[in-house]
């Protein structure tokens, strides 16, 4: 019922620890170090003042024009993007996952300096592109803390639209012995210290097969960087106006067995069957084509398709937040980030323009009313509020598709998805997600929209 999202609770138990000394991996093409690329001056993309969390997202021809290029170009249009031009080199990479060799080219992209508006504890990245077949991607980050010092190049993801050329993954064991990767995300081992992230830059690296003139394009990429403080509980706000947007509905449950390869089957496809739910709202699916892969036998066999096309081989799982943004973000004109929200408030804002939200969370059976379960980590999907301003969820642990619209009560799931901390059923303190979300919307957003998006920093 669950989604495989667990490392919340491993990255709550490692930050209190304190992290190993485990080596960081960095990226082959480190070509684009020796020009270092200008501080982000044009302010584009931040969240509101006085905020605990930062958005900067990269999306239009000028952003791909002021970052550092290394062998890349910047192309103009309806959507803007970035392609490899003039190859840097060649690589030859192992994919740990099918242990086969194979020889890249590779260019690189580093974008501007960012110093976020507020000094960082976590960073989570998320971009929007396609690999076609023979390409690939990976994303890193780099920055500097609040003592003087650098962090390593950390890779936060390596990446395919399909999985015939690699394995799509997050690399483990990244750490400098004051900041880890876990999984998805960038985390300071000890924020009691004080220690903070306070800029970054990322760096794209583009592969394609030797000789091909293939090439992967992205049209977005970025990172939310967020200092939310250690909470327990999190104070109601009061409701505003009902709406209820129509998403379609699916269960994981219906899919438990299936395609046991991803993470064991539907059980643990909380992620990827919400997705799919707002992937179609917007008007998108995959094509008959798609699914040809498929056992006719399943019923919707588009909430498989996206498991199979959001898991991560190194965590094993299809919980990875930026795959899903990047899956989401694969359909044509879509868009597609992770963030965090600060309020019940922000997310009725983005339900009243029209759009729906997926959410992550943590609790235990008693904590939210009506759920029936309980769990370590799991995604829903808001699709409105009440006139009493209960949360009107799409909540894919349910056993049918029936039986998907659930109405939870305001002051317990604000609270399960907006804090820091809870206690587990073994009384054990745990992480909670602190207001994680996945927030997906077209090309062509109405003014309204368009407006609930800007004024959270990511356009």
């Amino acid at each position: 019922m669950t989604s495989s999202t667990p490392r919340r609770t491993v990255l709550a138990a490692a930050l209190a620890a304190a992290a190993g000394t485990a080596a960081a991996t960095t990226a082959p093409a480190a070509a684009a170090d020796a020009a270092a690329p200008a501080a982000d001056a044009g302010g584009r993309g931040h969240a509101p003042p006085a905020g605990l969390v930062d958005n900067r997202f990269w999306s239009t021809f000028t952003d791909w024009r002021c970052g550092a290029v290394a062998g890349t170009r910047a192309v103009p249009g309806l959507r803007p993007g970035l392609v490899l031009a003039t190859p840097l080199g060649r690589i030859d990479h192992t994919d740990p996952h099918t242990g086969r060799t194979s020889s890249w080219e590779y260019a690189t992209w580093t974008s501007p300096v960012h110093t976020p508006t507020v000094p960082a504890t976590e960073a989570v990245a998320s971009w929007n592109a396609h690999t076609p077949p023979g390409t690939w991607l990976q994303v890193e980050l780099s920055g500097t803390y609040s003592d003087g010092t650098a962090t390593p190049w950390y890779v936060l993801g390596r990446w395919a639209s399909g999985d015939d050329d690699i394995r799509r993954t997050s690399v483990d064991d990244q750490t400098d012995g004051k900041s880890t990767v876990w999984t998805d995300t960038f985390a300071i081992d000890d924020a009691a210290s004080g220690l903070r992230l306070l800029s970054y830059r990322l760096r794209l690296t583009l592969y394609r097969a030797p000789g091909s003139g293939l090439t992967p394009v992205v049209w977005r990429i970025g990172a939310m960087a967020s200092d939310i403080p250690d909470r327990f509980t999190v104070p109601d706000s009061p409701p505003g106006p009902a709406r209820e947007l129509a998403v379609p509905r699916y269960s994981q449950n219906t899919h438990v067995g299936q395609y046991p390869e991803y993470d064991n089957g539907g059980e643990a496809w909380c992620s990827p069957t919400s997705s799919q739910m707002i992937v179609e709202y917007w008007g998108r699916r995959p094509s008959a084509e798609d699914l040809a892969w498929v056992n006719p036998s399943f019923a919707d066999p588009q909430v498989c398709h996206a498991a199979r096309f959001t898991y991560d081989h190194q965590y094993q799982g299809c919980g990875n937040w930026p795959f899903n943004a990047a899956y989401a973000a694969g359909y044509p004109g879509m868009n597609a980030v992770v963030t965090r929200l600060r309020s019940l408030a922000e997310l009725e804002t983005l339900v009243r323009a029209g759009i729906p939200v997926i959410t992550s969370q943590s609790f235990r059976k008693e904590e939210l009313t009506g759920a029936g379960y309980g769990t370590s980590g799991h995604l829903m999907t808001v699709i409105g509020f009440t006139p009493d301003g209960d949360v009107i969820a799409n909540d894919p642990a349910s056993p049918t598709n029936d039986a998907v619209r659930r109405v939870y009560l305001r002051h317990e799931w604000g609270n399960i998805w907006l804090r820091t901390k809870r206690y587990n059923a073994s009384g054990k303190v745990v992480s909670g997600t602190g207001g994680v979300c996945y927030l997906y919307w077209p090309d062509r957003p109405s003014p309204v929209q368009r407006r609930a998006l800007a004024d959270l920093g990511v356009v």
